[in-house]
Parts: C-alpha cells; structure tokens; sequence
C-alpha cells in the first residue's frame, strides 16, 4: 500500500456570498446597512453593467441600467469602465470610473469619481480631473477617503499604470481640485526586481504573437488609519508596502523631490491587490501568490488568516457592519494576456468572507 504523503496546510474560514458566472468582478464594498456593490472594469468580458448591486441572488445594474450605458455625448454622467465601489459609512457609495476600457488611454472626461446618493440611488456629485492629473498612462484603480479634514475632505487615489508613472492623487472634496503626488516615486512604482510567481508559474504578460514582457503594474494597494492621518500603499508589482501621512500629501509646500523622504517603508507583506484597515487600526492584505489572507498589525507583526486554494487572486476587500471581511476572487492571473491568448480563468468567480469580528475603519 502507498503511504498517504504529507501536503500543504490549508486553513481559514471561508463562505461563498456570491458566485459570477457573467464577467469578472474587481471591485466590492458593502455599506453600513448591509447593501453589497461590484464593479466589472470592461477588460474584453461582455459587460452589460459595470457598477451592480447584489440583491438576493440577482445582479441588479447600479444606480441603474442607463447610467451603465455610455453615452458618447456625456461621458461624464455615465460609467464607462469601473474599476472600484466603495461606501463611505455616511450613505454614500463612491464609484471610481478609469474611463479607461481595455487599459486604453482614458476617454477625456471619462475619467472621473462619482457620488452616489445611496437613500435616492441618485449621481450627487461628479468630480473629473485634468489632463495633469489624469495622464494618458493613468489607470485609477483604488480609493480611499477621510472627511475629518478640509471643508468636505478628501479621496486619495492609486494610479496603477502599466506603461507610466505611478502616484497618488489626492482629491479636495470640496472644490474637486486634484494633484498628483509621488510620481514615479520608488513607493509608488513597480519593484524592478520582482518576479511574480502564482500557482506555481512566473506571471509575465505572454501575447498571442508570442511576444512577452515582465508583469509591471504601479501603486495599487490603498488603505487607510481609522484616524485618517497615515495610508498605507503598494505597487501591485512588489511585495513590499509603504506608507505615508496624509497631511504630508495635503501639503503642497513640500516639493516633489522632498515628499519622498516622508514615506516609511514598512517592509514585506508579500504581493498583495486589495488591501483594507479595521477600526483598530489592523490593515488586511491579500497575498495572490500565495492564496492566502495577512493581517499587518500596528506593531508592523503579521499573522495569515486564510490560505485556501480557492482564493485564486484576492482582489479587492471590504468590511462590512456584520464584522465579516469580504473579498473579491477573480483568478486575474488567468486571463488571456498572461497566456499567450488563451483565457484560463473557469467561472465562476467569486465573493467570498470570513468572521473577523471588527468594523471597518471610519472615515469620519
């Protein structure tokens, strides 16, 4: 008889919220009476509706069907290419719109944050931004918001960008002036030494001609303290993670060339999408070559939560009123573009949570 050999040890409690068998979801958030929003970004899946809300076991377009169909004479006032949803605790739902399909150069006034009234379902509020501050390289991918500071607060926002430079924009919620802010920046750009590796392969951009290129995406990862005066940062490229305060990005006095000295590096947290702070402060990051869930605690101690083989790249994190954290897995690493053509990717993908018994980190 063949002896039963020792294998990897998988652990964390993980329930399935929703399964996508349609296009591939990016982003999550829930709100503070329990509503649940995804986003489609439009990277070549058939997307009907780029923003929904889950309502039973049905996706419904949000705020509605209309505003998912773009219009090519007000781009401004219809999503085109959502890459993030996020609830701001104070009954709004913020949707990030790259404007960007297919990582095109993003569609002038496409590019834009949106307020959604979440009592009348209802656009409150439209914020773009200038060609200085969105670039033709810009990809908008996160965001993150504090409304103690300022006279409305104020967003700040990854640029992902693959063929550009990475930053952060930090956005005046009261007039809608934006600035970029560690452009090119070390922090902020990919690690040119790292090496992605997930489920067993090296990730590398593998076009149909048989062309390659290293796998290179800037600053993604964006959390924020539950006093919002630090937020934590990383290049979607790099294991590593930063961080810096928030009042050092609001100060335009400090020069570019200067601000890069405020940054903390706080070492390795391994190569995480998504990434999201508690109310005590405990920041929770996805690990995609490694299946897996980190908690990074103030202390700068990590301890994992999940490892599991179906967390098959952890993509965006929300934490909801009900103490679960919830996470989008999209096996990204299997579209087509990774694989000289050939979409691996199996539906469904997936919502998943697991019980940490904390509440999100106020923004307010």
């Amino acid at each position: 008889m063949k002896p039963i050999l020792p294998s990897e040890k998988y652990f964390g409690n993980l329930e399935l919220v929703y399964a996508f068998y349609g296009p591939m979801p990016t982003g999550v958030t829930v709100s503070e009476n329990g509503r649940i929003f995804v986003c489609f970004p439009k990277w070549g899946d058939d997307v009907e509706f780029t923003v929904a809300e889950i309502v039973g076991d049905q996706l419904q377009p949000y705020p509605n069907l209309q505003t998912n169909l773009v219009n090519p004479g007000n781009v401004t006032m219809t999503f085109i290419s959502v890459q993030s949803v996020v609830a701001d605790g104070l009954g709004t739902l913020w949707v990030l719109d790259t404007g960007a399909p297919n990582f095109s150069v993003p569609i002038k006034g496409g590019a834009k944050l949106v307020a959604v009234d979440l009592k009348t379902n209802t656009i409150r509020r439209v914020y773009t931004f200038t060609d200085d501050v969105v670039l033709p390289t810009t990809y908008l991918n996160d965001v993150r918001f504090d409304f103690r500071v300022g006279k409305a607060g104020y967003a700040y926002i990854t640029d992902s960008s693959s063929r550009g430079p990475g930053a952060i924009i930090v956005v005046d919620l009261a007039n809608g002036n934006a600035f970029r802010r560690l452009n090119g920046a070390h922090s902020t750009s990919p690690d040119p030494y790292f090496i992605p590796k997930v489920e067993g392969q090296i990730l590398m951009n593998r076009n149909k001609d048989g062309s390659i290129s290293p796998f290179r995406l800037a600053s993604d990862s964006l959390a924020i303290s539950p006093d919002g005066k630090i937020v934590y940062f990383a290049p979607l490229s790099s294991r590593h993670l930063f961080s810096i305060s928030t009042e050092a990005l609001r100060d335009r006095t400090i020069p570019d060339t200067d601000l890069p000295y405020h940054v903390e590096y706080l070492g390795e947290k391994g190569a995480s999408d998504g990434m999201i702070t508690d109310a005590k402060g405990i920041v929770y990051a996805g690990d995609y070559e490694n299946n897996s869930i980190r908690k990074i605690f103030p202390d700068g101690a990590i301890e994992t939560i999940a490892h599991d083989p179906r967390i098959l790249w952890p993509d965006t994190f929300s934490i909801g009123p009900d103490g679960y954290l919830y996470v989008i897995v999209n096996q990204l690493h299997r579209q087509a573009r990774f694989h000289y053509g050939r979409d691996l990717r199996e539906k469904p993908y997936s919502l998943l949570r697991m019980y940490i018994a904390e509440l999100p980190a106020p923004a307010f």
